[in-house]
């Protein structure tokens, strides 16, 4: 194993209070620069920053936290660290060595550019590079790329170790990572994945919020979200995340081109509301402000005029962390909250579950009144019902149902179990064109799969995604690295990988593709709030599927690998898992897609077949007439009258 007395390096010396120098793909890739120590540096207030994290670490852990944070550096530095990291500590409620911020472009460079002995390590590089992109990441210097505390890694000095260690690695070796930390290169197979990623994982009973807040401050856990922590974020087109009153967020969306306008009155708003109804005009609006103030105006302009300006609704809060900063309360203005967190944290939960209470009120007025909403998987539903809002009570214990379906309940489920998911490429030469020319591959074989004999359901939902890949280009949604997202079931996966290896080969195209998906997906996820919502057998709340997922994308050929506990719903509250294959244009990459994409979706098939689900029943049988080594377990159905008199007999 490569040891960490191999990965620091020495830069120019700088002296305090002159400009740092601009560094290249070589030196950030050197190790950590210890010496000298590049000199203390101040987070930019044009950026985002993440709200402070909240702990209840004794003087005890507090020793504990800073001491954790020097073992990154050699003792000779410690005495200049030490109070540093103890600042940072109290101010920000976690140690992120804002020091060892480097000063270079964040960004997915092309794949030549690294300096790496393995393409399949640079390819990782350019995935890390863009999750931490701040025209990508939600706060940027904190290491958040989306959700709040979706971490990609816990502080600055795992970054450099990082890309220290992928730059050096052979193919005999895979890289493993314990929450950020990396551990080191250990030796293994060339067939071995390059990179083992955990994130969160904790003894079940400790499993809480308040654990991990405390265990995040010390620094030996983190919050992955789903794609952060695996590095296969892509970007709005995954999901348009910052819906908060950030201003930096709301404008940042409307430079890319995912708001059209956007105003901070509230008269404004429902005034443009009417006119583009009016009109039949499609726009997309930003609000700067409290969604409760949006709702409850809606409310009025219903009861004072009768009109209901809204048919459909849901909401993207990061209601998984509501409590530390992801649901700004309606009582509070932005910075009121944001200073409320860092000085009366003990106040800041009882407004957040009150702000519930009056957002679920409007909503439920509403509803009532003809609006359609559903519950988007964001914990919204869960913590206005633990917060004591009225979103229905569970039926027969059924802890999963609430007044309003999630969309997984009422959309995607079926949609899952007919093996349809979020599957994702990047092109990593960072050339529009290749990206071009891999929409127009897509294309062309989800056209060719609807000609077949498959299910109108099936057809249908092909024919929704070439509607959508046709015309993704000119639409310009690319934020970031060169990359698209189509939903496809197993066979479109397969296929389209297997075309953009051809394509690699033959020169087509100018570099690797990465293949990838959202952990939102098909087999990726255990999650009974969301992606395992319609799974109605009892099964919802246990986590075979996504950590077997995990396992076996490992051993089929993924490139990388990565495992995280909470994502979407929040810590404690989900499983979840991803992963990463670099398509180099050689048979082995051919190889390695086949078995890994059939696996990574008929895994999850076969397991809503078995509770029950008759899409996915149909589907896993169709995957077997295409593949005779797929032998899978089908369910018998009992008659629920039969068992319900035999019950009845017994009571």
């Amino acid at each position: 194993m490569t040891t960490l007395t191999l990965t620091t390096c020495s830069l120019p010396a700088v002296k305090v209070g002159t400009v740092r120098p601009v560094l290249t793909l070589v030196d950030l890739c050197s190790g950590l620069p210890v010496n000298p120590l590049p000199p203390p540096k101040s987070r930019d207030p044009s950026l985002p920053h993440a709200p402070v994290r909240t702990h209840n670490l004794s003087r005890e852990q507090q020793q504990i936290a800073v001491t954790n944070a020097l073992r990154y550096f050699p003792e000779k530095t410690h005495s200049v660290l030490a109070p540093e990291f103890t600042e940072e500590l109290r101010l920000y409620g976690h140690i992120y060595m804002y020091r060892f911020l480097p000063n270079i472009q964040m960004r997915a460079y092309p794949l030549a550019e690294y300096p790496a002995r393995s393409n399949k390590a640079a390819a990782i590089m350019h995935m890390i590079m863009n999750n931490l992109d701040p025209q990508v990441a939600q706060f940027p210097q904190e290491l958040v790329t989306y959700g709040g505390n979706g971490q990609v890694f816990s502080n600055w000095a795992q970054v450099w170790l990082v890309l220290h260690y992928l730059s050096v690695m052979m193919e005999d070796q895979t890289l493993v990572l314990y929450s950020g930390h990396p551990l080191g290169l250990f030796p293994s197979d060339p067939r071995s994945p390059r990179l083992v990623i955990t994130n969160g994982m904790v003894i079940p009973s400790y499993s809480t919020r308040v654990n991990y807040d405390d265990m995040f401050a010390m620094g030996v856990t983190m919050y992955g979200q789903m794609t952060a922590g695996s590095y296969c974020y892509i970007g709005p087109q995954g999901i348009v995340h910052g819906t908060t009153v950030n201003k930096e967020a709301l404008n940042k969306r409307y430079q890319q081109g995912w708001l059209e306008e956007y105003t901070d009155d509230l008269d404004v708003l429902i005034k443009r509301v009417r006119e583009a109804r009016a009109k039949k005009q499609v726009t997309s609006i930003g609000y700067q402000g409290n969604v409760v103030e949006v709702w409850e105006r809606l409310v009025k302009e219903y009861e004072t005029t009768g009109d209901l300006l809204v048919d459909l609704g849901s909401d993207q809060t990061s209601c998984h962390n509501p409590f530390s900063g992801g649901y700004c309360p309606v009582q509070l203005t932005f910075d009121e909250a944001e200073q409320m967190l860092a000085k009366e944290p003990e106040k800041f939960r009882p407004l957040v579950e009150e702000s519930l209470r009056r957002q679920v009120a409007a909503i439920n007025k509403l509803a009532d009144a003809g609006l359609f909403f559903w519950d988007y998987g964001n914990a919204f539903l869960l913590e206005a019902r633990r917060a004591g809002a009225d979103v229905g009570c569970a039926k027969g214990g059924d802890e999963i149902k609430f007044r309003y379906p999630s969309y997984v309940q009422d959309i995607m489920g079926d949609i899952f179990s007919l093996g349809f998911g979020p599957f994702r490429w990047v092109c990593t030469s960072g050339d529009p064109q290749d990206l071009q020319k891999t929409d127009e591959l897509a294309c062309t074989i989800l056209k060719a799969i609807c000609n077949e004999g498959i299910s109108e359901r099936t057809r249908q939902q092909y024919q929704d995604n070439i509607a959508w890949i046709e015309q993704a280009g000119k639409h310009k949604l690319v934020v970031g690295s060169q990359a698209r997202i189509l939903y496809s079931d197993q066979v479109g996966r397969v296929r389209i990988a297997r075309a953009f290896n051809d394509a690699v080969r033959a020169g087509l195209l100018k570099a690797a593709v990465v293949i990838s998906r959202d952990h939102h997906d098909v087999s990726g996820t255990d999650s009974p709030f969301r992606e395992t919502s319609n799974v109605y057998d009892g099964s919802a709340f246990t986590a075979d599927m996504a950590v077997q997922n995990f396992v076996g994308d490992a051993f089929r050929g993924a490139t990388w690998v990565a495992l995280h506990n909470g994502g979407g719903v929040g810590w404690g509250e989900v499983i979840n898992g991803g992963f990463g294959l670099v398509l180099d244009g050689s048979e082995e990459a051919q190889y390695r897609a086949s078995l890994t994409l059939n696996w990574d979706v008929s895994n999850g098939v076969a397991r809503r077949a078995w509770s029950g689900n008759e899409n996915a029943e149909a589907t896993i049988i169709r995957s077997m007439t295409l593949d005779h080594r797929l032998k899978v377990t089908i369910p018998h159905h009992a008659d629920p009258t039969l068992v319900a008199h035999v019950l009845a007999t017994y009571q």
